[in-house]
């Protein structure tokens, strides 16, 4: 018997379909084309659906299942053994279905004492079941499920010296880490990659984020035969003091100048400035910094330090008192002090091999011209600002890189995530058109045929 779906079926589902990604700024047209193809498959993936038929009509009975029931990738834990009796605890994710060979991904994580899921915030245990509640930003695993769902190979690893959810398990090894060693770590974990059985080694992508862009191309260019791409995700452009230099000094006085100085003058408030929770947090307590606290007859009552108040007055100079103040900050932050133990904050041994660590800028032009470069950035990051990547996108067409391609995301933060533009927002899971785009450029037929046509032209 031949099953019909009828016109005002498919319109309806059609309607609630645009519907649904109307309301997540898909272009409509695209969505007509590509509504036909999906709708079904998308259904039919979900459910088990079984047909009873009665006389000329057909009734469908649908058994739903939660898509967490519907095991999609699996997993084999690794521990990568970094050298000098360092090793470090590793996960290949895998599809479900299928022995491989896959293409592969080798995910390299930021600054900090980062495990290999990027997890940016608290581990929480529910009192009631005792299960493990993760906080919603962790950009890697987002990558690592995203992409092994859909037919690759992924390898992410913690830090050296940090172990799961950011757990420092080694200071020592953790206090001693330099740019140097993590370059290091991410080469032997490429090795491991490209060792599995499962995963085929002449389509190997390495991305990094933040920290991680600046580790990435090292290895591609160390590894000239390897890498087939690389992905710099928040990237990094300048040296590390430039960098901090934005954090620490521009972010916080262009705050100052377009938020807290309403009558365009130059000052702003002491007061107002105390009670403002983003200027508090860029990147540093602001107003502790510039203020004392003093005794009066009415008991303690705050107010500026002599050595930045100038002006003798309740408002901040933003030029001539928070300016040099801020300056103030970060020199003394910057200062790489011996024996100084470390932990959230930065270690003294790896600031001084991020001071002497050629920057981004310099060495990305050394990538070959048989890797691929993506940079993804959004508009919204108050850690590695655009310009980083609108300069690393010039230096690429300046010296004729075949195939490098720049997407950027209005309203989206360091961590992919909507945010302000003034402070990172530790939110997540990643905007799903992040993670369309990295798959989408990844697997691009059209895209890999085109390279393929440049570099036989280069060779000729």
């Amino acid at each position: 018997m031949n099953v019909t779906i009828t016109t005002i079926e498919i319109d309806l589902a059609f309607t609630y379909a645009i519907s649904f990604y109307s309301s997540l700024n898909y272009d409509f047209t695209y969505i007509r084309l590509k509504i036909t193809i999906e709708m079904i498959s998308t259904i039919l993936s979900l459910c088990a659906i079984s047909f009873f038929f009665y006389g000329n009509s057909a009734v469908a009975n649908f058994t739903a299942y939660a898509q967490s029931d519907l095991q999609t990738i699996k997993y084999r834990n690794l521990v990568i053994d970094l050298g000098n009796g360092v090793k470090t605890n590793a996960r290949l994710n895998l599809p479900v279905i299928g022995d491989g060979p896959f293409p592969a991904v080798l995910l390299v994580p930021g600054s900090g004492p980062t495990d290999m899921n990027e997890t940016s915030g608290p581990v929480r245990i529910d009192k009631e079941t005792g299960s493990i509640i993760y906080p919603s930003a962790r950009p890697f695993f987002d990558i690592a499920q995203y992409l092994s769902e859909r037919g690759f190979a992924v390898l992410q690893y913690d830090k050296r010296g940090i172990g799961a959810n950011f757990t420092i398990l080694d200071s020592n090894v953790w206090g001693n880490t330099t740019v140097n060693d993590l370059e290091n770590d991410a080469e032997k974990a490429l090795d491991i990659l490209i060792q599995q059985p499962e995963v085929d080694a002449n389509h190997i992508t390495l991305v990094g984020h933040s920290e991680g862009t600046m580790i990435v191309p090292r290895v591609a260019i160390d590894n000239p035969g390897k890498v087939d791409n690389i992905v710099l995700m928040g990237t990094l452009a300048l040296g590390y003091y430039e960098e901090a230099y934005y954090q620490a000094v521009t972010l916080p006085i262009l705050y100052a100048q377009q938020v807290l100085d309403h009558n365009h003058n130059g000052f702003i408030s002491i007061q107002e400035a105390s009670e403002d929770r983003v200027f508090h947090s860029i990147p540093i307590n602001l107003t502790q910094a510039l203020t004392q606290n003093i005794t009066t007859a009415h008991g303690t009552a705050e107010q500026l330090n002599p050595q930045y108040n100038i002006n003798n007055d309740t408002f901040i100079s933003i030029n001539e008192e928070l300016k040099p103040r801020l300056i103030d900050q970060l020199n003394s932050a910057s200062v790489a002090k011996q024996g100084e133990k470390c932990g959230l904050k930065p270690c003294p041994i790896w600031l001084k091999s991020q001071y002497s660590a050629i920057p981004n800028l310099d060495i990305i032009s050394k990538v070959p011209f048989n890797t691929s470069i993506l940079i993804m950035n959004g508009k919204n990051d108050s850690q590695t600002p655009l310009q980083h990547a609108f300069l690393l996108q010039q230096k690429l067409t300046e010296v004729g890189h075949p195939d490098h391609t720049l997407i950027t995301y209005p309203n989206l933060g360091h961590l992919f995530y909507p945010s302000s533009q003034w402070v990172t927002v530790a939110g997540g899971p990643i905007e799903p058109k992040v993670l369309e785009d990295l798959f989408g450029w990844l697997s691009d037929p059209v895209r890999d045929f085109k390279k393929l046509s440049i570099l036989s032209s280069h060779t000729q």
